[in-house]
Formats: structure tokens, C-alpha cells, sequence
């Protein structure tokens, strides 16, 4: 969804007013975004000037990238140097131009008087709350080298876990697409040519060759160029509809609950919320604006709302395993591991184990739907390309046969 740019004035804790831009969907998310930072804000309006320049959607700046500017910024803080000199380094040996561009500005702001934290807030395509967040907490404990090495470490798992998934699903895309190139490419050259040939032949063909030569010359003609144009429409309003709330809850929820590929959703969600969870909470950030940015980085939009009623709860004074043990979603083991951390007063290590164990169910769950999928996908393979042959070639042996 596209973002606007707003210009605000906002006040502090301290009474400090604090003026910047901050990107978001709306005034009203704009606006609830910097309350959630903690800000009471003074005065919110459109940058006209931002949005007539803006030529970019998106940003070409990789995870990657940051990971690595954020391990560095906590080696070069870790060693004395100010904030101003390692943002002028980092600025300099960037490999990418927009993130170099990015700490520039953002050097600027630290010594213009800006706390990095409200420097990186106006770059939210490069800093996600996530971010600024915990070097917000990290700059309020004096531990901002030990913070951006937490943001580095939660990068790079979640970028492992994400690694993960792509791979057990390179195999089935590519061996799919193998499928539907050799389909495509028999019925439009290959299938024709025997055509020809069985027209001379006379006679009756048998079932299956009458089916592919149908399909065929469907597929030759105004009849396929109509299927194709169904299923490029089905695909643009599938995408339309994914790209709302309810849309995305829908199609989510079903895939939950799908017999092979659930568990593995599941798991990955899981997996992803308590490691971004624990590394929130050991950073310092407050519980509930730990949870709001969990519910936003869960990636699964039924986990998603799993959450955002578990923060409501919390912000009646509810316990977080109460709320999380009334939803389908969590297994008991998580909502019980949760509710002794809760007790012990080490949530922030309880959801770090339970993060190692489902990473390591996420890594056990790819290694199985691969072995499961590497036989199908060869099996339908040789089903699909030997029946057409079968049936291009049965003409051939009943003609034979006659002869005989």
C-alpha cells in the first residue's frame, strides 16, 4: 500500500518539542505511531513537497545491508568512538547508495541535537519500528552497542528462517514450471505435427488422443487465449483481495490450516514472534509497544490479530499467557513457557528458547515437506509427459495392430 509523508511537531517525556517527517498510510497511522512512541503530538500535515518528489515505492536497500551497518555501528561504539564518527564512516564504506545516503542524513540529525533513535524514525523503508525502537530503549540504558548487536542477530535468524522456506520451495516452483513449459511446448508444436499426420491416417482415434488434440487445438486458438485471460484477471483480483485486512485473514487462516504446509506456517510464525518478541523485551522496550511491533512483523495476519487481542488484554492488566492460551493459534507449550517467564521474571530467555525449538522445527518441518515433495513432483513429472506421449503414440500401435 502506498505512504504518505507527514511533517510533525511533537513533544517528549522531557517537554522537549521535536519536529521531523515520519511516512505512514494515513493521518490516523501516522498519528497513532508516534503516540505509541511516546510522543503527544502538537501538529501533523501532509508533506506536499515530499509526495510531489517521491519517485520511489520502495527501497533498494537489502536486510542485509542493514545487518551489517548495524554489527559495525556496535563494533565502532563498543570501541569509544562518538555517534557522529561511526555514522561518518559507516556513511562512507556502505556498499549501497541509498543507505549511505540514508547515514549521512541521519549523522546530520545526531549533530543537529537529534537522538539517533528520532533520526532514524524519518527513514522507515530502511528502519523498521522495529529498529528505532530498540535503540531508542538501548540509548535510555547506556547499552546501545549491546542493542544493535541484538538487532543484527535478529536480522540475520529471521533472514534464515525466511532462507529456509525459499529453499524447500525452490525445488517444487522450478520442477512446476518445468511441467508447464513441457505441457505448453507439446501442445503447440509437438501435438499439431501428429495432428497432421493422424488426419491422413483416417480413421477413429482413440479417447485419450481425441482428449489432447482437443486440448491442443483449444489451447492454438481463441479458446486459450480466453483461459489465459482468466487466469491473468484471477490473479490480479487474487492479489487485490490479499491486499486487504480481511483478504489476508482469509486466505491466512487457510493456509493455517492446510494438511502439509500449515504446520510449517505455523511453526514459522511462531518462531518469528518470539524471537522478535524476546529480543524486544531484553532490549528494554516496553511490553506493549513490543507487542504492537510483533503483531506487525508476525507476517501471518491470524497470528497477527492473535496478538493484537493479547495486547488489549495486557492493557487491562491481564497477564500475556492468558490471553495467548484463549487463542487457537499457540500450542500449550508456548502459552505454559510464557506464563513461567512471566513468574520467574525471565520472559525474555523463555521466548528465546522457544524460538530455538522452533527454529529447529521450521528447519526439521523443510527438511521432511522436501523429501515429501521431491518424489511427488518427479512422479507427476513422469505421469504428465508419458501419458502425452501414450496418447500421441496409441494411434500408431492400433494402426499396427490392424495391419497385422
Amino acid at each position: 500500500m502506498a505512504t504518505v509523508t507527514f511533517k510533525y511537531n511533537v513533544r517528549d517525556k522531557t517537554g522537549k518539542v521535536i519536529s521531523g517527517k515520519l511516512e505512514g498510510e494515513n493521518r490516523e497511522a501516522v498519528a497513532k505511531k508516534l503516540a505509541q512512541m511516546g510522543y503527544i503530538v502538537l501538529d501533523l500535515n501532509e508533506d506536499r513537497l515530499a509526495a510531489l518528489s517521491k519517485i520511489q515505492f520502495g527501497t533498494t536497500v537489502k536486510i542485509k545491508d542493514v545487518t551489517i551497518f548495524a554489527r559495525q555501528f556496535a563494533t565502532m561504539i563498543n570501541a569509544g568512538l562518538s555517534l557522529t564518527k561511526c555514522l561518518s564512516i559507516l556513511g562512507s564504506q556502505s556498499e549501497s547508495k541509498e543507505l549511505r545516503e540514508v547515514i549521512n542524513q541521519l549523522a546530520k540529525d545526531v549533530e543537529a541535537g537529534q537522538s539517533l533513535s528520532e533520526a532514524m524514525i524519518k527513514h522507515p523503508r530502511i528502519f523498521p519500528p522495529i529498529f528505532y525502537n530498540m535503540v531508542r530503549a538501548g540509548e535510555t540504558g547506556g547499552v546501545l552497542d549491546e542493542v544493535l548487536l541484538r538487532v543484527a542477530d535478529l536480522f540475520e535468524a529471521d533472514a534464515a528462517l525466511k532462507g529456509r522456506i525459499k529453499s524447500a520451495m525452490t525445488y517444487p516452483i522450478a520442477m512446476l514450471a518445468l511441467v508447464l513449459i513441457i505441457l505448453v511446448a507439446m501442445m503447440i508444436f509437438v501435438v499439431p505435427t501428429f495432428q497432421k499426420m493422424f488426419s491422413d491416417m483416417g480413421g477413429t482415434l482413440p479417447l485419450p488422443t481425441r482428449i489432447l488434440v482437443s486440448i491442443s487445438e483449444g489451447a492454438t486458438s481463441w479458446p486459450g487465449l480466453v483461459v489465459v485471460g482468466v487466469g491473468i484477471a484471477l490473479t490480479i483480483a487474487f492479489r487485490a483481495w490479499h491486499a486487504t485486512e480481511s483478504g489476508r485473514y482469509i486466505w491466512d487462516g487457510i493456509l493455517l490450516r492446510a494438511p502439509i504446509i500449515g504446520p510449517l506456517q505455523r511453526k514459522t510464525a511462531i518462531a518469528r514472534f518470539t524471537r522478535t518478541f524476546s529480543t524486544l523485551v531484553a532490549a528494554g522496550v516496553p511490553i506493549l509497544s513490543a507487542m504492537d511491533i510483533v503483531a506487525d512483523t508476525a507476517g501471518n495476519e491470524v497470528v497477527a490479530r492473535a496478538l493484537k487481542s493479547t495486547r488489549a488484554a495486557v492493557k487491562e492488566g491481564e497477564t500475556i499467557a492468558k490471553p495467548l492460551g484463549e487463542s487457537p493459534v499457540f500450542p500449550s507449550m508456548v502459552v505454559q513457557m510464557v506464563a513461567v517467564g512471566e513468574e520467574t521474571g525471565a520472559l525474555d530467555q523463555m521466548l528465546s528458547k522457544i524460538a530455538d525449538f522452533y527454529d529447529e522445527e521450521v528447519k526439521q518441518a523443510v527438511d521432511a515437506l522436501t523429501s515429501v515433495i521431491e518424489p511427488v513432483m518427479m512422479a507427476t513429472l513422469g505421469v504428465v509427459v508419458g501419458g502425452m506421449v501414450i496418447a500421441l503414440y496409441m494411434p500408431m500401435f492400433q494402426s499396427i495392430t490392424l495391419i497385422k
